[in-house]
């Protein structure tokens, strides 16, 4: 093994699935905002990252790279082995997609949440709040009546 090798080695082991930075702040999030869940269910297709059983509802937490996500780390295509990188990738998006399948299947409902989308918290905080439980659930009154008839 050379030394770039070795060093490609000792990069990849450190690459985490489970607790990435992108999780924790999906966690913590939904944390504040009253949720709780169940974390990486190893009875679920694809092991998704948390779990709300009771409303057969749950989120998938994808590193825009890892996944291929279409953003522009996701487009990004590394400089060395690209056949591997593109296959691996590739066979990354075929997995989830029959994971997803799966679970919604069995009538589970399905959000996958992009690293991309982390920046902005207030918008990913709806998005959240609107896919597990309403505008209601995020702290939100409902929305008022207008007065008008449709």
């Amino acid at each position: 093994m050379t030394e770039t090798d070795q060093h490609r080695s000792w990069t990849m082991s450190r690459v985490k699935s489970k607790d990435t930075t992108p999780e924790m702040i999906v966690r913590r999030l939904l944390h504040a905002m009253g949720y709780r869940y169940r974390l990486h269910s190893k009875m679920m297709p694809g092991k998704p990252d948390l779990v709300f059983a009771g409303r057969k509802k749950v989120i998938f937490i994808h590193g825009c790279f890892w996944h291929g996500h279409n953003c522009k780390r996701g487009a990004r295509i590394p400089s060395t082995r690209q056949d591997y990188w593109l296959a691996k990738v590739g066979r990354n998006r075929e997995r989830d997609a029959r994971n997803v399948s799966s679970l919604e299947q069995a009538g589970w409902s399905v959000l996958t949440v992009w690293e991309c989308e982390l920046k902005d918290r207030v918008a990913l905080a709806a998005r959240l709040a609107q896919f597990i439980g309403g505008p209601s659930s995020f702290g939100l009154p409902p929305p008022a009546s207008s007065g008008r008839s449709a």
